[in-house]
């Protein structure tokens, strides 16, 4: 395998831009004289089943749940972090789309930060607000799994490290309209 991965049944890992999955089986499918070897996963807030070739995990960018030493390195970038974003809607949002796609965690939280700091000095279109929505829930949801606690616990965390930025974590009653 490329990746030097080596995922295990029961591991937690995050797909990118789907959020946190449990592998649930390593199977093998014949195609024509090659054997493929997949991963199959089950994405805990949608149930949805996704399968990953082994030959794919680097690509697909699936990798491990973070760990504590990294949750520290996002609240200090969430309470402290410079974010710049582009002034044109469309070059910004390409930006934002790409940084979501890393799987990258702490890309994530600077498309949060830099959607609320936006937020701030003008309303967000839809797809931006949907964008925060789905960065709130995959840094809240990951993180919970990281810390092996409540999503509620990890929010209090987050609205701390983000009200030293003079900034509020949205609640999730605000993307229901």
């Amino acid at each position: 395998m490329l990746s030097g991965e080596n995922f295990h049944i029961g591991d937690k890992v995050v797909y990118p831009n789907h959020g946190v999955g449990i592998i649930e089986q390593i199977s093998s499918r014949t195609m024509g004289a090659t054997v493929e070897q997949f991963y199959l996963l089950k994405i805990q807030s949608s149930s949805l089943k996704v399968m990953v070739p082994f030959h794919n995990v680097v690509m697909v960018g699936l990798r491990r749940v973070i760990r504590n030493g990294e949750i520290q390195k996002i609240i200090d970038f969430l309470t402290n972090g410079e974010c710049d974003s582009n002034a044109d809607w469309k070059y910004r949002f390409k930006e934002n789309s790409d940084r979501m796609r890393t799987g990258s965690l702490l890309d994530v939280a600077a498309v949060l930060k830099g959607l609320l700091v936006l937020n701030q000095i003008k309303s967000l279109s839809f797809r931006e607000k949907k964008m925060l929505e789905r960065a709130r829930y995959l840094l809240v949801s990951e993180m919970a799994m990281a810390k092996n606690c409540a999503e509620a616990e990890v929010e209090e965390l987050l609205s701390e490290a983000l009200s030293k930025s003079k900034l509020r974590l949205p609640d999730v009653s605000e993307f229901q309209a």
